[in-house]
């Protein structure tokens, strides 16, 4: 899965991004959703734009229009010992990527790619992104899988409410006590814990399968992270590197993007 698109090399949560993951063999996309002050989702990692545009404010206080009038590629310089990026102003808007437009790019690929999207908390708008998300998804529905992640249980909830049918990924910086044992909140079907709590704990993921879940593991970039899921047998690489990370990965990758079964290796 592309972490906010190939985001080592182009401007993350941007078609350039998205595109270039697609092109370099994702199966699945990732990005996290805002929702602006007039109740648009959009794809910003951060509460405030600061970091990734030219602008300076939080999401929710600002509408789409302003938005999109920010530039969220200039920021990102390409560096010399990367491969060539495409031309940036050929990749269409530099103003904030909607959910909206995000969905219809994935429709466009040349193949079924699947998308996993994070709901950022808190939120002062609560519940309703998640109703503005499963309504996005009915209107404009994918020909891959579709997961939400959050780091919030209570998302998870709501997001299970309005759609049982759609998997839900809990995301983990660490293992609390009580999830230690594989088991995951109530809402919660797929464990979502960091590459550094594999480190820590490699046994996680048996307990977790033990338990009935499946597990993807964030954000793996690095060769021995990604060689330390596959022997584990993890369901799902998260990765800013989506070409290099299925160049390791090889054959041994399912046609499901499961990075292989447990004990193979890269």
């Amino acid at each position: 899965m592309a972490h906010r698109g190939a985001s080592r090399y182009a401007p993350e949560h941007t078609p350039a991004a998205y595109r270039r993951a697609i092109a370099e063999g994702a199966d699945a996309l990732e990005c996290d959703v805002r929702m602006t002050a007039d109740g648009h989702l959009v794809c910003v990692h951060d509460r405030r734009v600061n970091r990734v545009s030219d602008g300076r404010g939080a999401v929710s206080a600002m509408e789409l229009a302003e938005l999109s009038e920010l530039d969220f590629v200039s920021w990102k310089a390409p560096a010399e010992d990367l491969p060539e990026e495409p031309d940036r102003e050929d990749e269409g808007e530099r103003g904030v990527l909607t959910l909206d437009r995000l969905l219809r790019l994935v429709t466009e690929a040349d193949r079924p790619v699947g998308l996993s999207i994070e709901t950022k908390q808190p939120s002062k708008w609560r519940g309703e992104v998640e109703r503005r998300l499963v309504e996005a998804l009915d209107r404009c529905p994918i020909p891959g899988p579709v997961r939400v992640m959050s780091f919030s249980a209570r998302s998870l909830q709501r997001t299970r409410a309005l759609a049982p049918g759609l998997p839900t990924v809990y995301l983990m910086h660490f293992l609390l006590p009580r999830h230690r044992g594989g088991r995951l909140p109530v809402g919660a079907s797929i464990a979502g814990p960091s590459i550094r709590v594999l480190r820590r704990d490699p046994g996680y993921v048996a307990r977790a399968r033990a338990a009935g879940h499946r597990v993807h593991v964030w954000t793996v970039d690095e060769p021995a992270d990604v060689d330390l899921c596959v022997r584990l047998g993890v369901d799902a690489i998260i990765t800013n590197r989506p070409g290099e990370v299925r160049e390791r990965l090889g054959p041994i990758a399912g046609p499901d993007g499961s990075a292989g079964p447990e004990g193979a290796q890269p």
